[in-house]
């Protein structure tokens, strides 16, 4: 049967069905308007640009993700030679920004990080064509399963895995006479104020290469103050999580009850952004289970420059007074301590750790160090033994013994093999499940805990106790906190006088220089990053100690607008 249907009745029906498809077609898929506010001559320098200032930009069209990642490539080129900070590029970055840029044109962002380059220390594993070497050659070719977890998170936030960084050979677990920043496929890296100046800490490529603008921002590893130093010395925002908040999963490990991995960034907020996007639980860390959150913080998104209203912060002056603290690190201390009173905080000072002497004994006799010892020679093994392809064929510490003493490259004896000696033939234990390993593990948590800043946490402030500890840059206090797992987060506080004398290693590295910066320090209670975070945000809104200290001697110079009209 037909219906009839007159042609006037027809005109109308197919108007009002092309009408419809038009409100359709626009309701689906809404043209977006980009407008980018910003003459491409006046685009943020890539030594001080931000996230929020990337996604804004990246979002009006100003420029991609591909031109983003090619000027940071062309950094990396223009200094890395100086500098040794960035070990491998990623082949795939510009396929990777080029699918990203792609997404979202489509409408799809994935979040604050989507496009946004990130350099990662090279003990954090990638199943990607970059190597994970801690340094040595010892892994160089080896294949992992899969990603670490906090790759795959970074991934999935949208973030660009620029390439991996130099760090001291094995996170500094080889030798007792080698250098911070040294590695037997780099070589020495320095930081960027002064000439020869070492980097600190093991994450030392993660530092310079973020300090120079050479990504965004980076992931760093601390075991004990291995993002904190670097972080200080290279003027940046550094923060040691929780261990347990991050997880350590396929990444190199030294202690499982000490590792934890973190974010160095030039700002707190650009830190709290990467922390936010690698925190969380996972089920090859058993450590992130102790989580207490039912959904991981945004540390980025309350932040608040009048956070020092109503704090209560801790100064353990007693301590203090019995490590040698450079006069210039002290000065400025004592300036933030009055800035942060005076923006509202009450101030407790005169506070001790009650176990530092028996901290101070422990340390010297290596029973401490023999927790991380029992601890590295366990998870090594179980690192190694679970590669998908070893070309060496390493599977223990006495492999590693072996294959570094025959390998010239990786200048034994002249760099020894010392700690590992130690792990093997000193320690009386094989594995880290035996008692000594639990007694030593209770020790260190007494002794940084109860005995130290959880102490002096408690020790004032009325029932609830302090928020926080404030300190000036110390590698000691960093490890106090270490040792009983506890979060840290360092900001720049002042950089050394002109007039300081250049002193050096026996190696020739530069230990002390004119411009050297250094940090300062928020220390707290377990999971209490945003407390740490908002303290470190305060400080640096109302002091803006990096914009406005000495620069670095030599910088690179390209820019996003060299490569606004490149395309893929």
């Amino acid at each position: 049967m037909h219906s009839h249907i007159s042609p006037k009745k027809h005109w109308l029906l197919t108007f009002l069905a092309l009408l419809l498809s038009v409100v359709s077609i626009t309701t689906a898929t809404p043209v977006c308007s980009k407008k980018c506010k910003i003459d491409p001559a006046k685009l943020p320098d890539l030594m001080a640009i931000t996230i929020d200032e990337i996604s804004t930009q990246l979002r009006d069209g100003c420029f991609t993700s591909y031109q983003l990642t090619q000027a940071y490539m062309a950094r990396i080129r223009q200094v890395n030679c100086t500098f040794h900070a960035v070990l491998e590029v990623n082949p795939d970055a510009l396929d990777i920004a080029k699918t990203l840029d792609e997404e979202r044109a489509s409408g799809k962002v994935r979040g604050p990080l989507h496009g946004v380059p990130i350099l990662l220390k090279d003990n954090i594993a990638t199943r990607d064509k970059l190597n994970t070497t801690s340094g040595s050659y010892a892994l160089l070719g080896a294949r992992v399963k899969r990603d670490s977890t906090v790759a795959a998170k970074l991934r999935s936030s949208g973030a660009i895995i620029l390439g991996k960084t130099g760090l001291s050979e094995w996170s500094n677990h080889r030798s007792d006479n080698s250098t911070s920043g040294w590695s037997a496929r780099h070589g020495q890296i320095t930081s960027g104020y002064y000439p020869g100046l070492r980097p600190e800490g093991s994450s030392s490529g993660s530092g310079v290469a973020a300090d120079l603008g050479l990504a965004l921002g980076a992931l760093g590893t601390d075991t004990s103050g291995s993002i904190i130093a670097p972080s200080w010395r290279n003027n940046l925002v550094g923060i040691r999580p929780t261990v347990g908040l991050t997880s350590r999963a396929l990444v190199i490990p030294i202690s499982e009850r000490q590792d934890s991995v973190g974010p160095m960034a030039r700002t707190v907020k650009d830190a709290a952004y990467i922390l936010s996007a690698i925190a969380g639980k996972c089920s090859a860390d058993n450590y992130t289970s102790a989580i207490p959150f039912k959904q991981i913080p945004e540390y980025w998104k309350d932040l608040n420059k009048d956070s020092f209203k109503g704090a209560k912060i801790g100064i353990p002056d007693a301590v203090f007074k019995k490590l040698d603290i450079p006069a210039p690190f002290k000065e400025e201390f004592d300036k933030a301590v009055e800035m942060i009173r005076g923006n509202g905080a009450s101030i407790y000072k005169d506070l001790d750790f009650k176990s530092y002497d028996q901290y101070n004994v422990f340390t010297a006799n290596h029973t401490l160090y023999m927790a991380c010892g029992l601890e590295f020679k366990t998870n090594i093994k179980k690192y190694l033994n679970d590669l998908e392809f070893n070309p060496n064929n390493i599977r223990n510490t006495e492999d590693l013994m072996k294959y570094t003493k025959a390998d010239r490259r990786e200048e034994y004896p002249d760099r020894s093999i010392y700690l590992w000696e130690a792990d093997t033939k000193l320690i009386p234990c094989e594995d880290n499940t035996c008692k000594l390993a639990w007694d030593i593990t209770q020790l260190r948590y007494q002794l940084g805990g109860e005995g130290g800043i959880l102490g002096a946490l408690a020790s004032a402030g009325g029932k609830d106790g302090l928020d926080a500890l404030v300190m000036p840059a110390s590698d000691t206090l960093v490890d106090i906190a270490a040792i009983a797992g506890l979060p840290v987060v360092t900001v720049p506080l002042g950089f050394r006088p002109k007039d300081t004398e250049v002193k050096k290693d026996e190696r020739g590295v530069v230990t002390a220089a004119p411009n050297e910066p250094f940090g300062l320090l928020f220390v707290g209670k377990a999971w209490d990053e945003q407390k740490l975070i908002n303290y470190a945000y305060a400080f640096e809104q109302k002091t803006q100690v990096r914009r406005k200290g000495p620069k670095q001697y030599k910088m690179p110079t390209a820019q996003i607008k060299d490569y606004m009209q490149t395309k893929p």
